[in-house]
């Protein structure tokens, strides 16, 4: 999904976190300003069903227009680009640890 909340609220003539921090304490919405500065600064994690309601109110917008679907194909390149240095080979899943030899005992050593 992206986050459209600083397209929104340009469009709102909202510039800055405390100008929407402001609007939305005019609908009754209190978040600290460390929260709204996250919220303006990147792509939230999560967002609480009640929360973006008040954000659409302050704004007077839509969910639709805040978040806005993406296609996957462009999540599976970025997690592409995410490989490790090196990595040239695409696997499908990390390869896993195996056990050392075993002891004199038999017992097997944790992995590696």
């Amino acid at each position: 999904m992206k986050w459209n909340l600083r397209w929104v609220a340009a469009q709102r003539d909202i510039w800055r976190p405390v100008q929407l921090q402001r609007a939305f304490a005019e609908v009754g919405f209190k978040p600290s300003l460390s929260k709204v500065a996250a919220l303006w600064g990147g792509t939230p994690v999560s967002v609480r069903l009640d929360d973006l309601d008040r954000i659409c109110a302050a704004l007077n917008c839509t969910v639709d227009e805040l978040l806005q679907p993406e296609p996957i194909a462009a999540a599976v390149h970025e997690q592409q680009a995410l490989r490790a240095v090196g990595d040239d080979a695409p696997t499908a899943e990390a390869p896993r640890p195996r056990p050392r030899s075993t002891r004199s005992s038999g017992r097997l050593l944790p992995p590696n």
